[in-house]
């Protein structure tokens, strides 16, 4: 699993140690030589977990799937950063994250604006 691209779809190899690696910078952190140059790249699909080959000299937009599962794994790389959110499922599936227990349910509210928060002001 790569720390440094969150998707990556496809591992490669490095032409000059011949061992995988889901990017290049995972590369530079446990060799000791930089990545070498080439033309022609060795990738594995992490989908179907099978080995191919591609020309980069003469590579085009249908290059960027899988020959074997047709799997895209050229995406835009997500990259991890720092940030505050919630998870959750899907606010009409499950509303529980919204829901103000300080209200009592009694009553079907059918909008915000029919709920009387004025003895919950300060």
């Amino acid at each position: 699993m790569c720390k440094h691209v969150l998707n990556a779809q496809a591992s490669i190899r490095a032409p000059c140690c011949k061992k995988w690696f889901d990017c290049p910078e995972c590369h530079s952190e446990v060799s000791d030589h930089a990545l070498r140059k080439t033309t022609e790249m060795v990738f594995a699909c992490k989908k179907c977990k099978k080995v191919f080959r591609k020309d980069m000299s003469d590579y085009s937009e249908e290059d960027e799937y899988c020959p074997h599962c047709d799997n895209k794994y050229v995406l835009d790389a997500k990259m991890p950063e720092l940030g505050i959110g919630i998870e959750g499922e899907d606010l009409r599936v499950d509303s529980r994250l919204i829901k103000d227990e300080r209200i009592k349910q009694g009553k079907q509210l059918t909008s915000i604006f029919d709920v009387d928060g004025s003895d919950l002001l300060g």
